[in-house]
């Protein structure tokens, strides 16, 4: 169940992360004010939503890694943490982003991190 609850947060984690990182570039088309806002605005917004990110990754790192009684040893926790960054990432510019197509050297690179999963796991 801990291994669960670790990936639950991983992906709350990465939503706010992706929309830190990316999600500014949205609302700098959509919102007219957001479009003059100085850099430094737009990055004091971003770290606002980056607390929230390291609200949810820290805790899931804890909770999830082996030296604290977690199911996962440190690779297994970034991989797996690489694959829900990329899906949320795929998920987020596919709804936010309509103009960016997701092309089948994408889908490609993404089967390769999917099978980066399975080798940390294989004994």
């Amino acid at each position: 169940m801990q291994g669960f609850y670790t990936i639950l947060l991983l992906v709350v984690s990465n939503i706010f992360m992706t929309c830190a990182w990316y999600g500014h570039l949205k609302m700098k088309q959509q919102f007219s004010w957001f479009e003059h806002l100085p850099l430094i605005g737009v990055v004091l917004f971003s770290w606002f939503l980056a607390f929230f990110e390291y609200c949810f990754q820290v805790p899931a790192n804890r909770m999830g890694f082996r030296d604290n009684g977690g199911p996962f040893n440190l690779i297994q926790l970034k991989v797996i943490q690489e694959v829900i960054t990329l899906v949320v990432f795929v998920g987020f510019s596919s709804i936010a982003f309509k103009g960016e197509s997701f092309k089948w050297n994408h889908a490609l690179a993404f089967l390769f991190l999917v099978a980066a999963v399975y080798l940390v796991f294989k004994k």
